[in-house]
């Protein structure tokens, strides 16, 4: 059971943008995907959401072939995404943010509805009011209810803790563990680089569109320099070292 890319090739206005990236992620397991900004990053992850062209390569979960389809297909194909931004509808109620977001649901809502504010209780204590008056933090916990209203097997989530207290973002690696602890694969897109190692199984860096780096997330953590060379390069590396 993984979600998996094989030489996927991500285009973004007739560009190539990602380009032969290789990722595999099981259930309960993290993937960080890390790189400077630009690198190209979010339009992986938004390829492998239906939301970019592919250019090439495969993206299948758990053996089905979901390659080039629509974010519905995807979504209900059981892989959701968290694009960048706390992206919720703010002139709705939490409520019916969260239920807009689970209405193509076959059945059980209420369920998914309970299970949401059971993992997100400051939203529960928010049900009637607007999306738009929350907090950054609140916003953001709205942005991944919206994902996983759906009760997906596996979850893209980009820059989570983006503009964030750091108390905030302590909580949200928190939803992030509670995933991996109910077996859902999940590739995090974020800023803080030690705090995706520390939560990460496997890490890919990105450096133009291009993969620099695919292996633990362990071995990036204890080796800086092999970090710094993923994301800046060898000359960058050099430059530094003669400074």
């Amino acid at each position: 059971m993984s979600l998996e890319l094989k030489a996927l090739s991500v285009v973004d206005r007739g560009r190539i943008v990602a380009r032969d990236i290789d990722l595999k992620v099981e259930a309960g397991q993290v993937t960080a995907i890390l790189g400077a900004n630009g690198a190209g990053k979010s339009e992986l992850v938004l390829g492998v959401a239906g939301m970019l062209a592919i250019g090439g390569g495969t993206v299948t979960a758990d053996g089905k072939d979901l390659t080039a389809k629509g974010p519905d297909v995807i979504r209900a194909a059981g892989v959701a995404a968290v694009p960048e931004g706390h992206k919720v509808l703010t002139r709705l109620t939490v409520d019916d943010n969260l239920r807009a977001a689970g209405s193509l649901l076959p059945h059980g809502l209420d369920h998914a509805l309970a299970d949401t504010y059971a993992l997100f209780p400051e939203l529960a204590e928010r049900k009637s009011q607007n999306a738009g008056t929350l907090s950054g933090g609140q916003q953001q916990m709205l942005a991944l209810g919206h994902a996983l209203i759906s009760q997906p097997k596996y979850i893209l989530i980009d820059e989570m803790s983006l503009g964030l207290a750091p108390l905030v973002v302590k909580r949200l690696m928190g939803v992030v563990e509670d995933l991996k602890a109910r077996d859902v694969g999940v590739i995090l897109i974020e800023q803080f680089t030690e705090l995706a190692l520390d939560i990460a199984d496997n890490a890919i860096v990105l450096r133009g569109g291009n993969m620099q780096y695919s292996g633990t997330a362990r071995k990036l953590k204890d080796d800086p320099q092999l970090l710094d060379t993923a994301y800046f390069g060898q000359d960058h590396r050099k430059t530094r070292a003669e400074i």
